[in-house]
């Protein structure tokens, strides 16, 4: 049976598909981009799972997921970390092709990165590029968590200048389990690093890292959207209280 703070966040994703989403897309088509670990697996000789069975685990996320993704025009599923699903994202291919995800050039229904423009681009209406991937270096100190969001994205515009390309407006990763976006003003609207919330309680594996072990857990997800003008990003953040102090 779940506990009080599984139904918490069970809660929290109602609120986000319910009543959120709904209304930040203003009714207007979106697409949905999942950005990894869509099964826990069996991550660090855990035991907290609801079953080690991973067809059982692969099941439940579909049921959860499905609903969601038949409400999108376009579905597209990115590929996370080995120790949740499996060497090269093997049972994160599998449930991202029964869930009909849109497939990459090579036909891999999970893709290690997607490079998605946001709406059509004009010259009075620019339409964000985003660059979206699981992985995202990790710090124990609060004081730099945005270093590696913004080395991130200094990055991508070295990488993309180097090769003349057209570097992203958004470097989107996910991994951390915590929200934060590096901002940075642009000529085109706005240039961030953006690392997005989980849908994870803590682990015992948790209790073990630096930062993480006195934080809480953070659940929520992000909207990229085209304005009239000018594009920018949303965030949809819970957080659990700490626990009660003992008199």
């Amino acid at each position: 049976m779940p506990s009080k703070m599984q139904l918490k966040v069970w809660a929290w994703w109602r609120e986000f598909w319910d009543e959120w989403v709904p209304k930040v897309t203003r009714g207007e088509p979106w697409d949905l981009v999942f950005n990894g670990d869509a099964t826990d697996g069996v991550h660090h000789n855990s035991t907290t799972q609801i079953s080690h069975n991973i067809e059982d685990q692969t099941n439940l996320a579909a049921k959860i997921l499905s609903p969601i993704v038949a409400k999108a025009v376009n579905y597209y599923h990115i590929r996370g970390t080995e120790a949740h699903v499996g060497q090269s994202g093997v049972e994160e291919e599998r449930l991202a092709k029964r869930l009909g995800a849109i497939p990459n050039d090579e036909g891999q229904y999970a893709r290690w990165e997607l490079w998605k423009r946001v709406g059509r681009e004009t010259k009075k209406n620019p339409a964000p590029l985003c660059h979206i991937l699981h992985h995202i270096g990790t710090t124990g100190r609060a004081a730099y968590e945005t270093s590696a969001v913004q080395a991130e994205l200094i990055a991508e515009f070295t990488e993309a200048g180097q090769n003349r390309e057209v570097p992203p407006d958004y470097a989107i990763r996910s991994h951390r389990h915590r929200y934060i976006k590096a901002l940075n003003p642009a000529i085109r609207s706005e240039a961030a690093g953006i690392v997005t919330a989980g849908w994870q309680l803590k682990t015992p594996f948790v209790w073990k890292i630096p930062g993480g072990r006195v934080s809480q857990p953070q659940v929520g997800g992000i909207l990229v959207r085209q304005g009239d003008e000018e594009f920018y990003t949303r965030h949809f953040v819970r957080k659990l209280t700490r626990a009660m102090v003992e008199e």
